[in-house]
């Protein structure tokens, strides 16, 4: 609402336009900017707008636009504040250039929205790892992460990920948490490809947060049921001739608020064999200087979205510890942060921070 009301006063009422054409554009406005509050009337859950994916688009965009707008309106009003200072006379900003930033916002929604809700490109990176055996030298690990599958993320676009991740030819297949915006009833049908995900050493999965705003245990049972390797607080011992690798996950940071058990790292490394390198799934990557500290050699992590907009990111990083996108040394650990594959639906937008689905190829340090 406060980025709405700034346009409302700020950019639309100043225009030199008849009064009944600023209430027509004012009730658009201020209906799209309430798309949170008809995602909650829609779905019971703000997370969750059950509307058609054509409906929900047209929602990101308007409120990307209404965001995008308020932030130029700023910036316009902040030179014109510097131009009166420096030149000692008021000045007023002329329709046209008022109308140029409406355009400017507008076509910067539509790229941003396209950018959200496309399949992405496999993204390759090397994580260098010390003390990796040789036999895991090469080994390829493709990570999933904030699926969101939702009315905006649906069955069609599900069943282009599964096929772009099993055609990776990786070892195996993570997905760092964030499945799902929606019940196990709503989203039955959009999660039911992700049943056919395949790689030689399985998929293992993590929750996210969202998972627990739509009951927790329904949706482990679910996933559970689909052949999808699940470990919370857990870890499994990967085996190649003499040599091994621990892969290990946690449960989310927001798990303790749902009454389920929190993210816990010895319980989950519990009986995994010493000196063997660690490979953990946490949704979250704030966690990351305490995992580096416990000996993980890589730490697979999402959540943030990348910050999603270029700029916006350095605000997201501070609540996540500094950690928003792309690899980071944490220690003697490497942190990799997704910036997701997809995005939750109540504010898709891209710009400058894509989308990606993440083929990692070990080596062993030198």
């Amino acid at each position: 609402m406060l980025p709405c009301l700034l346009v409302l006063a700020r950019w639309l009422w100043p225009l030199a336009i008849a009064l009944e054409w600023k209430i027509a554009v004012a009730v658009l406005l201020l209906v799209a900017s309430q798309y949170h509050l008809w995602s909650r009337l829609s779905s019971g859950s703000v997370f969750a707008p059950e509307f058609p994916r054509a409906i929900v688009i047209l929602f990101n965009w308007a409120f990307g636009v209404i965001v995008l707008l308020a932030v130029a309106q700023v910036l316009a009003d902040l030179v014109s504040l510097g131009i009166v200072l420096v030149r000692q006379r008021t000045i007023t900003i002329p329709d046209g250039v008022r109308y140029a930033l409406a355009a400017a916002a507008a076509l910067l929604a539509a790229i941003g929205v396209n950018n959200a809700i496309g399949v992405p490109a496999v993204k390759d990176i090397d994580i260098a790892v010390a003390g990796l055996p040789p036999r895991f030298d090469g080994y390829r690990v493709l990570q999933l992460a904030d699926l969101h599958i939702s009315r905006l993320f649906p069955a069609s676009w599900t069943r282009n990920v599964v096929d772009r991740a099993n055609a990776s030819g990786v070892d195996l297949i993570v997905v760092t948490g964030d499945f799902i915006d929606g019940s196990v009833a709503m989203r039955r049908a959009d999660v039911a490809p992700l049943a056919d995900l395949r790689a030689p050493d399985g998929v293992y999965a993590i929750p996210g947060n969202h998972e627990y705003f739509f009951s927790y245990p329904d949706w482990m049972r679910h996933l559970r049921g689909m052949g999808l390797r699940m470990l919370p607080n857990a870890h499994v011992v990967l085996a190649r001739d003499e040599a091994r690798l621990v892969v290990a996950g946690v449960t989310d940071l927001s798990a303790r608020a749902a009454g389920e058990a929190g993210p816990d790292l010895d319980t989950a490394l519990a009986g995994a064999p010493a000196e063997v390198p660690i490979l953990l799934l946490d949704h979250q990557p704030r966690g990351a200087r305490a995992a580096a500290a416990k000996g993980v050699a890589i730490q697979l992590s999402g959540h943030t979205h990348g910050g999603m907009i270029r700029g916006l990111d350095r605000f997201v990083a501070r609540a996540n510890n500094g950690f928003v996108s792309g690899r980071y040394a944490v220690g003697g650990m490497t942190l990799y942060v997704s910036n997701g594959t997809a995005l939750w639906p109540g504010f898709a937008l891209r710009l400058g921070r894509p989308p990606e689905m993440t083929r990692i190829t070990l080596r062993t340090a030198r």
